[in-house]
């Protein structure tokens, strides 16, 4: 009896056993970070309050670690999963790589702020952790169904950790506001969906796109996409759906603020890179044109009186928004490529922008206004340079993360001969560079009017922010990895859709420039 007699009748089992194994490890981060949020919820009620803050942020801290190595070997295997709704390529492993490192770094910003503001640890964490599954399981989904349960997983998450400060009446309104909207923006997204699958009898993107292609395009496909771009709108704060965000920052916890302002944007703009480029519906530019204008204009306009340092970062998202629409109104590949790099240079500088804010409001989140800033450079050097170049990036000043974000993006649409959307971009970044300056000038050209209490930075803060301070000064003195890694994942995307020789031109990094 031979080897093959023996394993013979075990070959048809063994051949379905393979191919499920292989789709279980392409969504092996979802699968880490739900175990380790599990884990910090089981062992929350068993520790000692005093002694679970370090504990279970040391578990959950662990977890996003994790995430990442498992997003490692899942980049090792390629493809697609659970029937054609999960598809692992260069473009989900990217963004599954931003938003668990957007959650290991929120985790090391709220040890600190976590004790200050005298918070139990529990579920926080482990919120952290749920939201981050949802936000990674939507940039791989290729199905417009599992794209809507993966945002309720990550809305949900959200909605509860708004609302986090609950001595506080600000969070228990931003948690409801942010409630309230956003399932009206849920409601529009599931809407779209629906009238898409009437339109193209699918909900998976690939072949709405092919069906589309293939003959005259239905009424009611124009109106889906118009209704699921309201409620990803919403999600990623840009005009006219942004009026929840002002309110929603000022009551949140500042490192959650972080985490909003930049995770689940990532997560969002993914799906929206997906159905804008891939389910190719004419006419659409023109939606996404509006709302590019309308978000930057608004943000910069609506961040120059503002005292409020949380308000001000608010409309200053809303800002950035719109910047990163701009690449959305150019062609696929010159767009996709230019958002991805956008979307990480910007959760970098964001996230340590509010790393800063959050050790310096204190208990309470006393000190969060303009004047609370005032002589910052002479009480506390090293958090007011951090600080400050943070603050460049988000102006655009060379040799940050932010100048290369804005190039790339403002040079896809030249080449998309979107000049006009340009030129209102090139201003409104001039507006934003004064309320940004107007914290340096207060940190660094005023004296502290009020007593200020500035304490030591503890270590896991420091890290973080040394972290997001290396990310900023990286993209912005070694763009080229970064960008190439973004080209090749953009031609992966947008591969399946008709595109002519020139709209996969890659942008071009003037000789200046490169590093």
């Amino acid at each position: 009896m031979n080897a093959a007699m023996i394993i013979g009748p075990f070959l048809p089992a063994y051949s379905r056993i393979l191919p499920q194994s292989a789709d279980y490890v392409r969504v092996l981060p979802e699968i880490v970070l739900s175990i380790f949020g599990m884990i910090v919820m089981v062992l929350e009620p068993l520790i000692d309050e005093k002694k679970s803050q370090k504990v279970l942020g040391g578990i959950a801290l662990a977890g996003a670690l994790a995430g990442l190595m498992a997003t490692w070997l899942m980049a090792q295997s390629p493809g697609m999963a659970f029937w054609n709704t999960v598809q692992i390529d260069g473009f989900s492993v990217f963004f599954h790589i931003l938003v668990t490192a957007i959650a290991a770094v929120v985790i090391l910003t709220s040890y600190e702020y976590m004790s200050v503001q005298r918070i139990r640890a529990g579920e926080y964490y482990a919120l952290i952790l749920f939201g981050a599954v949802g936000m990674a399981l939507m940039s791989s989904a290729i199905e417009l169904v599992l794209i809507f349960i993966a945002l309720e997983i990550s809305s949900i998450s959200s909605y509860v950790l708004a609302g986090f400060r609950r001595r506080e009446a600000s969070s228990a309104e931003a948690s409801l506001k942010y409630f309230l909207l956003g399932s009206f923006a849920t409601a529009f997204f599931l809407y779209g969906v629906a009238l898409m699958f009437g339109a193209t009898g699918s909900t998976n993107i690939d072949q709405i796109g092919k069906t589309l292609l293939a003959g005259p395009i239905p009424l009611l496909a124009f109106a889906a996409m118009a209704f699921m771009f309201v409620g990803l709108g919403f999600k990623v704060a840009a005009a006219p759906f942004h009026v929840w965000t002002p309110d929603v920052y000022e009551g949140s916890p500042a490192p959650i603020v972080g985490f909003m302002s930049t995770a689940p944007k990532a997560a969002a703009f993914a799906v929206l890179l997906r159905i804008v480029f891939v389910i190719n519906v004419p006419g659409k530019f023109w939606l996404i044109w509006i709302s590019a204008a309308l978000s930057m204009t608004l943000g910069n306009v609506g961040a120059l009186v503002q005292n409020n340092v949380k308000r001000l970062l608010a409309y200053s998202s809303i800002a950035h928004a719109g910047y990163l629409l701009v690449a959305f109104a150019a062609s696929p590949g010159l767009g996709t490529s230019a958002a991805m790099f956008y979307t990480a240079a910007y959760a970098a500088m964001n996230l340590g922008a509010f790393a800063v804010v959050s050790h310096f409001a204190n208990a309470g989140e006393r000190y969060v206004n303009l004047e609370d800033y005032e002589g910052l450079g002479r009480s506390s050097p090293l958090l007011a340079a951090a600080l400050t170049i943070f603050l460049l990036s988000l102006i655009g000043i060379p040799m940050t993360g932010g100048f290369f974000a804005k190039f790339y993006v403002f040079s896809a649409a030249v080449k998309a001969n979107m000049i006009w959307l340009t030129i209102i971009g090139v201003l409104n970044s001039g507006i934003g560079a004064y309320y940004y300056l107007r914290i340096i000038v207060a940190m660094y050209m005023r004296e502290s009017r009020r007593d200020v209490p500035v304490t030591p930075v503890p270590t896991a803060l420091a890290v973080a922010i040394a972290f997001c301070m290396a990310a900023t000064l990286y993209l912005g003195i070694f763009p080229g990895e970064t960008l190439r890694y973004a080209q090749d994942s953009a031609q992966q995307l947008v591969q399946s859709s008709a595109e002519t020789p020139a709209s996969t031109a890659p942008l071009i990094v003037p000789a200046t420039l490169r590093p």
